[in-house]
């Protein structure tokens, strides 16, 4: 953690107070609770499983897609932590499948469900397709597996949003603001509550994971000089989730407070730290062929090519923000912890349409982009997407 902690600029865990206050209650419950976590392989997902693990719950069940990941999350349990006496089993499934729906009606006896599937890269919303399982992944199957909660009677509802659902201008995000107006329709029935947080640090597919594969793949380090970004280590990533699960009323929207120790850095100051820790001297290129000839040589040198640009490609987000002017905020239940209230809020006619023009696109097994981004204005008036034709597909 430290060493995480160091390359983003801080020098102190964030919710370490929050999590101390909270510590006996937090145990207590889980260890009397069943758990089933969606998404769990994922980053955000290991970080959840593992908080929930160490507290030895009395069922933990953890539902992935990807198997690999999953084997993976296993032997850092066992290697980190061991056994439980509880129930701890993993599926390799998908959660839009009908065999997850199998497995449900078999093993749907949950205390708390947390639902860490998305899709979450800016990248996926370059082609209809790609958009449509962002569509189903973010806000279909959220809603299938809220109303299986509910089925099942189910005490408890978590899934997790984004800070970029806060005054959206890329469709990733957007899909995650269309997310929370179903969940507010699915609150009258169960209670329901959310986090929006940083960039996770390192996270699978991120742009400081790719860092290490560059690393060792001998290719140049690239990120864009002009974008700042909150980041939370995996760790807090966990915490905060579990926070909001275990402690959030219906409707809570969770966030970490802005503070001295979480304050905005650039991927470009990051990527300088990590060399540093590295022992490499970074040497800025002009262009992507520079770059890519002197990975060949600097390395030995002592020093490693680097590519730092402006950001120029759909989506891409100036700032960062987890609330807007309209939210009405509680700032004194936690120390390092935010919390949006929400009314049951929700236009029920929106949602009807959304439903039916995504299920006649699916019908007709034919869509386009234009066709989707039109709908989510529908949805949201005053999305900020700006679309520049280009995308991260198209660079380093």
């Amino acid at each position: 953690m430290n060493s995480v902690l160091d390359l983003i600029g801080r020098k102190k865990e964030l919710f370490s107070g929050d999590i101390e206050s909270k510590a006996k209650e937090l145990s207590q419950i889980v260890s009397e609770s069943r758990f089933l976590v969606l998404g769990g392989a994922g980053s955000i997902g290991q970080a959840v499983t593992k908080e929930i693990f160490k507290r030895n719950p009395k069922k933990l069940h953890v539902v992935d897609i990807s198997e690999n990941n999953m084997v993976e999350l296993v032997r850092d349990i066992r290697s980190s932590f061991g056994y439980i006496d509880g129930d701890f089993q993993t599926f390799a499934l998908d959660i839009g499948s009908l065999e997850y729906d199998a497995f449900i009606k078999a093993d749907g006896k949950f205390d708390y469900v947390l639902n860490l599937s998305a899709l979450k890269h800016v990248r996926s919303e370059k082609d209809p397709f790609t958009l449509m399982r962002m569509i189903d992944v973010n806000v279909f199957n959220t809603d299938k597996t809220i109303q299986q909660s509910i089925d099942a009677g189910v005490k408890k509802y978590f899934c997790v949003s984004t800070d970029k659902a806060a005054n959206p201008v890329n469709m990733m995000g957007a899909s995650k603001r269309i997310m929370e107006m179903f969940l507010m329709r699915k609150s009258e029935n169960i209670a329901i509550s959310t986090a929006r947080f940083a960039n996770v640090a390192f996270s699978d597919g991120s742009l400081l994971h790719g860092f290490n594969q560059r690393i060792q793949k001998h290719q140049p380090i690239v990120a864009p000089n002009d974008i700042k970004r909150y980041f939370v280590t995996p760790q807090e990533s966990g915490e905060l989730c579990l926070m909001s699960c275990i402690f959030g009323e219906n409707r809570d929207i969770f966030f970490p407070k802005l503070s001295e120790a979480l304050h905005l850095i650039s991927f470009a100051n990051i990527a300088i730290k990590y060399l540093e820790k590295l022992g490499y001297e970074p040497h800025l290129c002009s262009s992507e062929e520079e770059a890519r000839e002197l990975a060949k040589t600097l390395p030995q040198q002592g020093k490693w090519p680097c590519l730092f640009t402006e950001s120029d490609t759909t989506g891409e987000k100036d700032f960062e923000e987890f609330f807007t002017d309209q939210e009405t905020l509680d700032m004194s239940r936690f120390e390092n912890l935010g919390i949006i209230k929400n009314d049951p809020l929700y236009e029920q006619e929106l949602l009807t349409l959304f439903e039916n023009s995504i299920a006649t696109m699916k019908k007709n097994k034919a869509w386009s982009k234009e066709q989707i981004v039109d709908l989510f204005f529908t949805m949201i008036p005053d999305f900020g997407h700006k679309e520049t034709g280009k995308y991260l597909d198209s660079k380093m």
